[in-house]
């Protein structure tokens, strides 16, 4: 029916049997590891040096429209401590796969040496992400993979 619609002109019709290849290339393709998932999504991420400030890249592939324009935290817990970080953008929005039916999100954050050292070592029990009055909450230390390998990238 929506073939016949869209061949008409219907709008809906046509964005409904839009194959979206963008945003699906971008789902097989995402750049780093994976860190955390749960039934809610995955978390990736790479890490990254520019002028001495280190920044964490992550890649969010959930069910959830991830959208806000007043930034977001990531909480890293280990089972005794936890650190927050905040995003270094305010706005954050979400591309839509109609081929997977998920969302994927590029949400980047300034960590210190600290942290970074904390992330690498794995022993990240869960990771939550907290945006608008929203929480998504996954599940780290994936099969013990040693995440020592992650050397950020230097920028000059």
């Amino acid at each position: 029916m929506d073939k016949v619609l869209a061949a008409f002109g219907n709008v809906r019709a046509l964005e409904r049997n839009h194959v979206d290849t963008f945003t699906e290339n971008k789902i097989q393709n995402i750049p780093g590891h994976k860190i955390a998932e749960s039934t809610e999504g995955q978390v990736w991420a790479s890490f990254q040096n520019l002028a001495g400030y280190y920044f964490l890249n992550t890649t969010i592939v959930s069910h959830s429209n991830i959208k806000t324009a007043k930034g977001s935290q990531l909480v890293f817990c280990d089972g005794k401590t936890y650190f927050i970080i905040t995003s270094d953008t305010e706005e954050i929005r979400s591309d839509f796969s109609n081929i997977s039916k998920c969302w994927i999100t590029k949400i980047n954050y300034v960590l210190n040496k600290e942290q970074l050292k904390n992330i690498k070592k794995n022993n990240i029990k869960k990771i939550k992400l907290i945006y608008k009055k929203k929480t998504l909450v996954f599940f780290g230390n994936l099969h013990h993979k040693d995440l020592s390998v992650l050397t950020p990238r230097l920028i000059q």
